[in-house]
């Protein structure tokens, strides 16, 4: 029997390749051939609908042209160049991010990716405060790393635990469909909600004690955890304590950076400067890999004549710099950063659609094109579709049925995520919803 070509491509990347996040023997891999705009294709010209951007990277969309003409010009100027040598592409991107990042992060240290800039960050917060302790959230991700993972207040960390880096202590995050620390939060004022998450942060402060904990590291939306939007007020609250008790405010936009939320930044909705900001994955679109920390000057100035000891070879990579810089003009030249924000009305007015159709949704959030549809057994009782930190077999059922209709998406526990490029127009956003309906009908049925 001839075999086709996607089955021949899955057939020789199985033969040598070591999964991440997969028993070897059990993943599927998904064939792919080539993307434009918001699709891609597989070897036999299936088409997709990519309502993941890929990994929540692919903010510009697929195969733009700017972007991918900017690389290949430095790539016939210059192809690398070494961590301590100044280049025109290296320079060109500072500046330009200075443009976008939150004013005052004036000082940036380049990484491969969002894990090893969370790492660093650790790191020079430990440096500059000459203090040990780490504050960080359950629900959150910040990496696979030694380091990154051990922020990560969701059970992957486990798998490596007892060797993962020591020091962090973690706290509720605001999850207001099923919070930890108020159980009638949905009805809650956002002031009232802040409060009560942030008294049981202060106390915790005081139990761990100030003068121990460097900082406090979060993500500004929590990301593949259930697009956890916090109240106003809350983010507002955690600088007063950073400021109050002598901390750091460390923010992982490694996912909510460059456009996502419908700001440059998830931290613009409310207003609030980090002391430190790390970036990855829309930095450059996913067009070349790059991560980064931006800090304030006075914490920079730690530095000036006391040595960083960390490093990475690619560190300067020029074209990983073209493509970050040509990613930041189509945001900036296509409004893409607007058009997300417009796009969030159309997204919950879906999900809301969604929620009155089906038993099995219990609630949908969302903001900017960044948005989650969480499930339930019983909406009633408030029992999840599956045990947390474990994605229930029905849920792999309806992305089996999903990928069958032509939409990628992503799951994560008993939730669906929508968080496609910004380029989205409203007739793809409506026709993926339109095959996630399809899809929940046979929950519903199921259930």
């Amino acid at each position: 029997m001839v075999q086709g070509k996607n089955q021949t491509m899955v057939d020789r990347c199985m033969a040598h390749n070591f999964w991440t996040w997969s028993k070897q023997k059990e993943i599927q891999p998904i064939p792919v051939e080539r993307a434009e705009g918001v699709y891609f294709w597989d070897f036999e010209g299936k088409r997709y609908l990519d309502f993941n951007s890929m990994v929540m990277c692919s903010n510009i969309g697929h195969n733009n042209r700017h972007v991918i003409d900017a690389i290949c010009h430095q790539a016939q100027t210059l192809t690398f160049a070494g961590p301590h040598m100044a280049t025109e592409s290296r320079v060109n991107l500072l500046e330009k991010l200075c443009e976008v990042v939150p004013q005052g992060l004036n000082k940036f240290l380049f990484t491969m990716g969002g894990a090893d800039a969370n790492e660093n960050a650790i790191k020079i917060a430990r440096a500059v405060t000459g203090k040990h302790k780490i504050l960080a959230r359950y629900r959150s991700y910040h990496g696979a790393s030694h380091g990154s993972v051990a922020l990560s207040g969701d059970l992957r960390r486990v798998s490596w635990e007892p060797n993962v880096m020591g020091g962090v202590v973690h706290f509720p995050a605001t999850y207001r469909y099923r919070d930890d620390l108020l159980p009638n939060a949905m009805r809650a004022s956002d002031e009232d909600y802040a409060a009560c998450h942030l008294e049981y942060l202060e106390r915790l402060i005081r139990y761990e004690g100030a003068d121990s904990i460097a900082g406090i590291f979060l993500e500004a939306v929590t990301g593949t955890n259930g697009i956890l939007i916090p109240p106003d007020g809350y983010l507002q609250g955690i600088r007063e304590l950073c400021d109050r008790y002598g901390m750091l405010m460390i923010v992982d936009e490694v996912m909510t950076g460059f456009g996502r939320t419908g700001a440059w930044f998830a931290v613009d909705h409310w207003q609030v400067k980090p002391d430190i900001i790390t970036m990855a994955k829309g930095l450059t679109s996913a067009y070349a890999p790059l991560g980064a920390v931006a800090m304030r000057e006075e914490i920079a100035a730690y530095f000036d004549h006391r040595k960083f000891d960390s490093g990475l070879t690619y560190n300067g990579h020029p074209i990983s710099f073209a493509a970050a810089l040509a990613n930041i003009e189509v945001l900036q030249n296509e409004n893409l950063i607007e058009h997300a924000q417009g796009m969030q009305a159309l997204m919950l007015e879906q999900f809301g659609i969604l929620k009155e159709s089906h038993h099995s949704v219990g609630d949908v959030r969302g903001i900017g094109l960044f948005g989650a549809i969480e499930l339930m057994k019983d909406k009633k009782s408030g029992i999840p579709l599956g045990e947390y930190g474990k994605t229930p077999t029905i849920l792999n059922q309806l992305q089996e049925f999903t990928l069958s209709k032509g939409l990628f998406h992503y799951t994560h526990d008993n939730l669906i995520l929508v968080i496609p490029p910004l380029i989205i127009s409203e007739a793809e956003l409506k026709e993926g919803i339109s095959i996630l309906d399809e899809a929940l009908k046979i929950i519903d049925a199921t259930l």
